[in-house]
């Protein structure tokens, strides 16, 4: 049994530490704490640009009970330095912890009469993660590779080249090329010749029979 006990008081030690780990204390003004600054407002914006704000961590506002507070309030509210669109209730009772649960920008005034004005406010910038806040990474879009062209082939010639000038015409298909079975056809005068002789024959023999 007690060792049992013994290993669950380590598991939840080390549970602790690792989430006080996660966190980060931030005392707002360090030193200066949350009062009326004596280089107004720029005090804060300079101690809040040393910082890096991630949802999780903790604001934690010093000052004495009824003499400050505190208030989250929207932009517009925070450059006037007024109540209006305040994000939850005045804080009167001091030092004060608050856990930034949300990203994005974070403005805290004091309502304390002219407080604000004289420069008790401060604006932050909280981050999702521990990264820089704004920062985004560089962009990996592929780079896209020129068409190529392809490269000409050779087109066979549909057409025989122009012969040069004063050579030969040739028919498609050169003499002989046939062999020397094939008969050529008669030409005109030798038929002729056959027709005569033939008329000749026959009108011999006619006069034999009248004669």
């Amino acid at each position: 049994m007690a060792r049992f006990l013994g290993v669950a008081f380590g598991f939840l030690a080390v549970v602790l530490l690792q989430c006080a780990a996660a966190q980060t204390v931030h005392v707002v003004g360090d030193n200066i704490g949350w009062t009326i600054p004596t280089g107004g407002a720029q005090a804060y914006t300079n101690w809040a640009n040393s910082k890096n704000f991630v949802v999780g961590d903790i604001l934690t506002f010093q000052f004495a009970t009824d003499s400050h507070d505190v208030l989250q309030v929207q932009k517009a509210s925070f450059d006037a330095c007024t109540t209006s669109n305040s994000i939850g209730d005045i804080i009167t009772t001091g030092p004060v912890n608050i856990t930034l649960d949300a990203a994005g920008d974070h403005f805290y005034i004091c309502t304390f009469s002219q407080h604000c004005q004289l420069g008790q406010k401060l604006a932050i910038t909280v981050s999702s993660s521990g990264g820089t806040p704004g920062v985004s990474p560089p962009s990996t879009t592929p780079r896209l590779s020129p068409p190529t062209t392809p490269s000409p082939t050779n087109t066979p010639a549909i057409c025989p080249p122009d012969a040069p000038a004063g050579a030969p015409t040739s028919p498609l298909t050169p003499p002989g090329a046939m062999g020397p079975n094939v008969n050529t056809p008669p030409s005109e005068s030798s038929s002729s010749k056959v027709l005569a002789g033939i008329s000749a024959s026959t009108l011999a023999v006619l006069m034999g029979l009248f004669f």
